[in-house]
This record gives C-alpha cells, sequence and structure tokens, in this order.
C-alpha cells in the first residue's frame, strides 16, 4: 500500500480549511485516511499551520510521500530538514 501525507478539504464553500492527513494513494482527496497529522488554515492572516511534528517525522520514516503542498508546509516548519538530518546521521 502507498501511503501519501496530503491535504484533505474541510469547511464550506468560499472558506476552505485543510488537515494534513496519511491516506492510501488510491483512496479519493477526501475519503478514507489513516491518521490525521495536523491541520492548515490559509483563510487567516498569517496562514494557521499546526503539524505534529513526531507523527509526521513516523510517517515520512515509514516511505509515506508527501505532496508538494505538504512538503512545502514541512519544509517551512523544519520537519524536511529534521528528516533528512537523522537520516543522514544513521
Amino acid at each position: 500500500m502507498a501511503v501519501k501525507l496530503r491535504l484533505k478539504r474541510m469547511g464550506s464553500k468560499q472558506s476552505p480549511f485543510y488537515r494534513i492527513v496519511a491516506a492510501d494513494s488510491r483512496s479519493p482527496r477526501d475519503g478514507k485516511f489513516i491518521e490525521t497529522i495536523g491541520y492548515y488554515n490559509p483563510t487567516k492572516q498569517p496562514a494557521i499551520v499546526s503539524i505534529e511534528k513526531e507523527l509526521a517525522l513516523k510517517w515520512l520514516n515509514n516511505g509515506a510521500q508527501p505532496s508538494d503542498t505538504v512538503k512545502d508546509l514541512f519544509s517551512k516548519e523544519g520537519i524536511l530538514k529534521a528528516f533528512h538530518d537523522a537520516k543522514n546521521s544513521k
């Protein structure tokens, strides 16, 4: 099973709110997911991002592939740097 870290759209019309989830790559965008890792609210100024770092690192270590947007959010939060440092120190 290929796992992807991606955004699940929540909220109402004209007011998007996203959850960052680990999901099977074959499931639909807003469909079944395995675990919630955090959330992202782009409507606030500045945008609110909350990610559980331990869960994100666990999924990255298990081989989950982040989507482009999630990869950008992880790099802004410093999660990708921590992942690469841990990977290279082994």
